[in-house]
Formats: structure tokens, sequence, C-alpha cells
């Protein structure tokens, strides 16, 4: 599909029938939000998604979840790494739960657009728009911390302030990560030593 040409899908095609789909992009947040929620089964998350998305869910529940899956990546075909992978698990730069403000900001500093008062927007636009932010934003900077790779050639002051940067922006990956983060933040706030809790 291209966002230039093509109209943006708002129903999905399965077994030779048209089903509606729920396509703002508070929904795509909200199917992102759900795959990352650690709290909800992993069993659970297929019948969530499917009643998330469609007012009608449809009898071929696997087709219906693949549907999801192409509209959740704007008809992208998924990625294949062939590329020898990392043993680093990779990390992940953004978050819409923890970074929602800078999110709204950023969206409203780039486009004049307030997400709060947007009726509706479809996901794929949305992630056009998201994918589409300026480098000097807030929020890209620190998604670009999170993701800095840390090097030896690096000088020690400029190692220091992304360490420092990673620390203060690091989003958390489960519940005993966010006493870990609260820690490292009144380490940070009382200009404590770090290296104990990095």
């Amino acid at each position: 599909m291209n966002l230039l040409i093509d109209s943006v899908p708002k129903k999905i095609w399965i077994d030779n029938k048209e089903y509606p789909i729920r396509w703002d992009f508070r929904v795509g947040i909200l199917y992102e939000l759900l795959m990352l929620d650690e709290d909800v089964e992993g069993a659970e998350k297929p019948l969530l998604a499917l009643h998330l998305f469609y007012p009608e869910i449809p009898k071929d529940w696997k087709m219906a979840l693949e549907g999801i899956q192409w509209f959740y990546r704007a008809g992208e075909a998924e990625k294949k790494s062939h590329q020898k992978r990392s043993h680093r698990k990779q990390e992940r730069i953004y978050s819409f739960e923890h970074d929602a403000s800078f999110i709204y900001s950023a969206f409203l500093e780039q486009y004049g657009m307030d997400l709060t008062q947007e009726k509706q927007l479809h996901w794929w636009k949305f992630r056009a728009l998201f994918q589409g932010l300026r480098e000097d934003i807030t929020f890209c900077k620190i998604m670009g911390y999170r993701s800095m790779e840390i090097t030896e050639s690096m000088g020690k002051e400029q190692k220091e302030f992304y360490l420092r940067m990673k620390a203060l922006y690091r989003l958390p990956s489960s519940k005993g990560e966010e006493e870990k983060l609260s820690a490292i933040e009144a380490a940070l706030l009382s200009g404590g030593d770090l290296s104990g809790l990095l």
C-alpha cells in the first residue's frame, strides 16, 4: 500500500467478506500496549485484540488476527532480519505509556496537532507522522539517547553524558525495573553515584 496514492483501509477482507475495523490511532496505541502488557496472560491477548479491532469478530480468527497484524504494520510486510542477531536484547526506544506527554508535545510542536482534540486520525497516518518527527524534537532526542551505543572510542565526558541520559530516560521493562529507575532518578537528582545502579 502507498499512503500517497491508496485510500487508507477502514475494512479488512476475510473469507470473501469485508469486516469494518476500528482504525483510529488510539486503537493502534492500545493494541501495542496490550501486546507489551506483562499482566495480561498470553492466551488472552488474541481474544482481547479481536475485540479491540473488530465490531463484528470474523469466524476465522486466524485470518482476523493476521488482518490485525497487517493493519498494525500499516500494510508493510513483516520485517525478517537476515543479519546476525546480536546477543544483546534489543531495547525499546519509546513507549506510548511512559512517553505519552513527550509524544503529545512533539505532535503539537511539529504539526500543531493536539492529539487529545483529534476526533479520529487513521492509525496509518498517525504512524507516518510519528516516523516523520524531526530529530531536534525533545522526544526524538530521548529516543536517540536510549538507542545510543556507548563505545570505547568515546571520550570520558561524552560517555558519562550518554550514560546519564540513558539512565534518566530508560524505560522500565518490568515492575522490578520501576524500583531501580526510582533509585537512579534519586541518585541523579542528588548528584549521587550511579555505578552501583547501572
